[in-house]
């Protein structure tokens, strides 16, 4: 499941930087996340360090776009594995 953030976020500037594969970024108001790009550091960590390091508590599992841990492992080898 990819993560998503909500309305809650100050733009803090924690998230972005966090993120292994660039899927977090400013959108029109606040920080967003592309769903094509969250593997929810799987592959990285042992747990999103997005959430990790959120001081408000904003970042949540998005109910749109589920995927099994199995779907997150298929997406960070499509994005970091490359030939």
């Amino acid at each position: 499941m990819a993560l998503l953030i909500t309305d809650k976020c100050i733009n803090c500037d924690m998230c972005e930087p966090e993120c292994p594969n660039g899927a977090i970024s400013f959108g029109p108001e606040i920080y967003e996340i592309d769903p094509a790009l969250c593997t929810e550091c799987v592959g990285h960590y042992d747990k999103p360090t997005c959430i990790s390091v959120c001081p408000i508590d904003c970042i949540i599992e998005d109910p749109e776009h589920r995927e099994s841990e199995e779907q997150l492992w298929d997406k960070f080898v499509l994005l970091h594995h490359k030939p």
